[in-house]
């Protein structure tokens, strides 16, 4: 049986881009998700951050077949539960918890939580996970601080998030220890809201062919 770090990097790795998204608009929840999927972008993060967030998960998974969606902005059990039973493939949180690990040790769906300092990170491995966020990334250090964590913290991945878009993705990519960013630059809140699917669509395919 695969582990749940085995079953994330199955969802996400090979996609360079996971967009993040903040869906103030239930009814663009799933054109956004056709719009990305068309460009490549197939896993996709809904954030927590809006009341229509956890129906738009439900709209993507539901509707959307090519979609993989997860949830993000996880901070408790309860949010956990209720993202999975929306229908949630993979879970974002921007730290790491007792309560986070205890929820996500009795689910199927994956955890991707958020890690930046060695102790965080020493904490995610002894639970398990070899696959975190790193966030918020260019306020953490970025780039350098990912190039320290690749000798001392060899067997662990990053998905960096935070300050990443379309001119500094390439050079996280390059790591070694990073398998994928997340950034909200592919669909950017104007474009949304005016539903300019054909030019997200065009973002998520430059996105999609960042080397990795």
């Amino acid at each position: 049986m695969p582990s749940k770090t085995e079953k994330l990097l199955s969802l996400l790795n090979g996609q360079p881009v996971i967009p993040v998204l903040k869906i103030a608009n239930v009814s663009d929840a799933v054109p956004l998700a056709r719009a990305l999927a068309r460009g490549g972008l197939l896993a996709i993060e809904i954030t927590l951050r809006t009341a229509d967030a956890l129906e738009a998960i439900r709209r993507v998974a539901a509707e959307v077949e090519d979609a993989i969606v997860g949830a993000g902005t996880i901070l408790d059990a309860r949010q956990f539960e209720e993202a999975a039973a929306a229908g949630s493939r993979f879970i974002v949180s921007p730290g790491i918890t007792r309560e986070l690990l205890a929820a996500a040790a009795g689910s199927d769906v994956p955890l991707l939580p958020g890690a930046i300092t060695p102790g965080e990170i020493m904490a995610a491995r002894e639970a398990g996970l070899r696959f975190l966020k790193f966030f918020p990334a260019e306020q953490s250090g970025g780039i350098a601080s990912l190039k320290a964590f690749a000798s001392p913290l060899a067997d662990v991945k990053f998905c960096p998030t935070g300050g990443i878009t379309g001119k500094n993705a390439a050079e996280y990519l390059s790591l070694p220890n990073v398998v994928c960013v997340g950034g909200s630059w592919v669909a950017p809140d104007d474009m949304v809201k005016a539903g300019k699917w054909d030019e997200i669509e065009a973002l998520a395919r430059a996105a999609s062919k960042l080397a990795k």
